[in-house]
C-alpha cells in the first residue's frame, strides 16, 4: 500500500514542534512496511488533490496566520473536495481556524475561511495555555487525547459541528462550552500542540487508516505495533496534567 501526504505551508506554520505529527506519521507507516511520502506545498503551489489521502496543516503565529489565510482561500475549494471524496485531514491550532467560517480579529478584522469546519473563531480576551487532557470517541473506540494548548482565539461549533473531544482537564475550544476540536468525515481541527500525535498513537493510526482506505477500502487493515513507550508517554502526559 501507498499513502501520499500532502504537508501544506510547512515553513509558515509550524510551531510548538507541530512538524513533529508528519514524523510520526511517516515512521508509523513505514514500521508497516506502507510506502509513505510527504511533499511540502507553500504559498502559490498547489496539490494535485487526487493525488493525496492526507493533508496536513500545522498551527502558526498571527502574521504567518494572515499570509496563510489569503493562499488558502485559493486552495480551498480542492481540498475541501478532497476531504469530501475520502481524504483525510489534520489542522491544528491556526490551521483549524482557517478551515472554519471565519476568523475575527480583536480589532476587528475577519480572516474569511474555508468552510469546511462548521465552526467560526473570534479573538479572546486572554491566552488560553496549559495542558490539556480530552475524552474522544473514534470508530468506536474510547481514548484520552493529550496535548498543549496556547491561543487566544476561541472558537464555536455552528449547527451540525462535531467536536473531536469533551474536556477534561484544559480550556479547549473556547474555555466555555467544554468541547476540543472538531471533526468531520476524515478530517479532524483541533488546538492540541505538542506535538499531537507521538503522545496519542491511536489518533495517528485513525489518521492513517481512514487515508489508506480511500484507495484501498477494507483492505487497508494496520498491522499492530508495539506501542510501549508510545503509552509510556500519552500517560506520562495524563499524568503531568492532572496534578
Amino acid at each position: 500500500m501507498k499513502l501520499r501526504i500532502a504537508h501544506l505551508y510547512p515553513e509558515l506554520m509550524n510551531i510548538y514542534a507541530d512538524r513533529g505529527n508528519i514524523i510520526v506519521l511517516v515512521n508509523r507507516c513505514r514500521w508497516r512496511g506502507i510506502d509513505v511520502r510527504v511533499d511540502e506545498f507553500g504559498p502559490g503551489k498547489s496539490p494535485a488533490w487526487d493525488d493525496y489521502d492526507f493533508f496536513y496543516l500545522g498551527g502558526g503565529q498571527d502574521r504567518e496566520q494572515k499570509l496563510v489565510a489569503r493562499d488558502l482561500a485559493a486552495k480551498g475549494a480542492g481540498l475541501a473536495e478532497a476531504v469530501e471524496q475520502g481524504a483525510a485531514l489534520l489542522a491544528i491550532c491556526g490551521g483549524y481556524q482557517l478551515l472554519g467560517q471565519y476568523y475575527r480579529t480583536g480589532a476587528g478584522e475577519t480572516m474569511e475561511g474555508v468552510g469546511l469546519f462548521k465552526a467560526y473563531t473570534v479573538a479572546g480576551q486572554r491566552r488560553l495555555i496549559g495542558n490539556v487532557v480530552a475524552r474522544s470517541s473514534l470508530d468506536g473506540n474510547n481514548l484520552e487525547l493529550a496535548g498543549f494548548e496556547n491561543h487566544s482565539g476561541k472558537t464555536f461549533l455552528t449547527a451540525g459541528g462535531q467536536p473531536l473531544g469533551r474536556i477534561i482537564f484544559g480550556f479547549g475550544n473556547n474555555a466555555e462550552d467544554g468541547t476540543e476540536g472538531i471533526i468531520y468525515k476524515s478530517a479532524v481541527g483541533t488546538y492540541l500542540h505538542g506535538p499531537l500525535l507521538p503522545k496519542n498513537p491511536e489518533l495517528a493510526d485513525f489518521l492513517i487508516s481512514r487515508s489508506l482506505s480511500r484507495r484501498y477500502g477494507q483492505e487497508a487493515v494496520l498491522a499492530p505495533l508495539d506501542d510501549n513507550l508510545e503509552e509510556a508517554a500519552h500517560q506520562a502526559a495524563v499524568k503531568k496534567t492532572r496534578r
